[in-house]
């Protein structure tokens, strides 16, 4: 999955997009999403990368609890066949939650 297949995908469900972060001042109103790739997990053969695995965190940010947001990026994954794993944490700071979804890819 490249760069612009994650984005083709993660703009199914219609909110603001962007890669690791929004530019100081630019940051939309809630709900938006960020997403980005922190690391990989490579598969190696012969001395070299086999095939290149990344992780794929998708960054949901509230400013209150919305499972309906939630299930709209659940089901964006589900249809693109990328298992998930959530977790969830208040930002104090920011008045925001943010529910991050982990996944991984290959190819890009």
């Amino acid at each position: 999955m490249t760069y612009e297949d994650v984005v083709t995908m993660l703009e199914e469900a219609d909110l603001p997009l962007a890669y690791d972060h929004f530019a100081e001042g630019e940051a939309p109103d809630p709900p938006f999403l960020v997403f980005l790739c922190p690391d990989t997990d490579n598969m190696f053969a012969d001395d070299s990368v086999y095939e290149k695995i990344e992780t794929l965190a998708v960054e949901l940010y509230t400013d209150r609890k919305d499972p309906a947001a939630e299930a709209k990026v659940e089901a964006i994954l589900g249809r693109h066949g990328l298992p998930w794993q959530k977790t969830e944490v208040w930002i104090e700071s920011e008045k925001m939650y943010e529910a991050r979804y982990e996944t991984q890819i290959t190819g890009g």
